[in-house]
């Protein structure tokens, strides 16, 4: 694992008294991460990009809503480790051009892909992941009609700087723009436009990837690959059924068995058609949405090495 430092600690400064509201800054097919509880609360991936780590409660449990832009990882941890809540910021780090967080109660570094501590006095603990979809400001907006959005903060940000110095944030603004639209990847291809080198044909490595964890399996699932498959596949990991969808997103359930299919952008199974971003059946049945995170297949075959992504049987 290669660490850089490229910043100062907490120049991309974590949002930690986080205000909800209903206005929404940005257009209806902006992304948003999504905590479903009492309210639903959507995530701008426009407010992260400089941001980063959002520290915040959901039903009262601490999380970590946390987003790496040169990875696209996008991944929720509840922040209790050993009946220790943990509060976490922007190191200034890369590890594998991924994030690297710092808890301010142990200075403890972790890689956030992973959310695996890699250095200080809580190295190889593990957080545990939440489920934490992504999907659009408008469908978010429709399917959650009493939920609240993230609010602009008003600190300054390196993000929204040309050079290493924080600078005011003009949430309007689309810091990696040029970036998500080349195909070049990694902090390399961010600041200079050439990124590092990609030895496989089959994965682009900036294909979009639901990764998914149980036990001691790791899988992860190309959006190219679900989409060749019909949209939706049923598979196991790590002893667990899941079902994985790739339409108005990617999204993973937990499969009770049934056989799936995706026919005019309906799920259906059981009898029934069931919403491929919710798990919502018509009859009032509902999917158990499993602990999953979106990431660039560069970055997973990083974490977990190159098998580990679906192959079709």
């Amino acid at each position: 694992m290669d660490v850089i430092s490229v910043l100062d600690k907490d120049a991309i400064p974590s949002i930690d008294d986080p205000t909800f509201g209903e206005e929404f800054v940005g257009t209806a097919d902006d992304e948003v991460l999504v905590l479903d509880g009492e309210p639903p609360k959507a995530y701008p991936i426009r407010i992260l990009n400089f941001h980063e780590i959002v520290n915040d409660r959901i039903d009262g449990d601490p999380v970590a809503v946390t987003w790496c832009p040169l990875c696209a990882s996008a991944v929720v941890y509840e922040r209790t480790v050993d009946d220790q809540v943990l509060s976490f910021g922007v190191s200034g780090k890369l590890a594998d051009d991924d994030l690297v967080m710092y808890d301010r109660e142990t200075e403890s570094e972790w890689k956030q892909s992973l959310g695996e501590c890699i250095a200080g006095s809580l190295e190889g603990e593990e957080l545990t992941v939440r489920p934490a979809p992504i999907i659009t400001w408008e469908r978010f907006r429709d399917d959650y009609p009493e939920g609240v959005v993230l609010q602009p903060a008003t600190m300054k940000s390196e993000a929204a700087s040309d050079d290493d110095q924080p600078a005011p944030v003009d949430y309007t603004d689309d810091p990696y723009e040029e970036y998500f639209g080349s195909e070049e990847f990694g902090l390399a291809a961010h600041r200079s436009g050439e990124g590092r080198s990609w030895d496989r044909e089959d994965l682009s490595p900036k294909t979009r990837v639901l990764g998914i964890e149980h036990g001691d399996t790791a899988v992860g699932y190309p959006e190219t690959r679900l989409r060749a498959a019909g949209g939706v596949v049923t598979d196991t990991v790590g002893g667990m059924d899941v079902v994985v969808v790739a339409t108005d997103g990617l999204h993973a359930f937990e499969n009770p068995g049934y056989e799936f299919a995706l026919v005019e952008d309906e799920l259906r199974a059981n009898g029934t058609v069931w919403d491929p971003a919710t798990g919502r059946a018509g009859d009032g049945r509902r999917l158990r949405r499993v602990p999953a995170q979106r990431l660039f297949a560069f970055t997973w075959q990083d974490d977990h090495g190159p098998g580990a992504f679906y192959e079709p049987s």
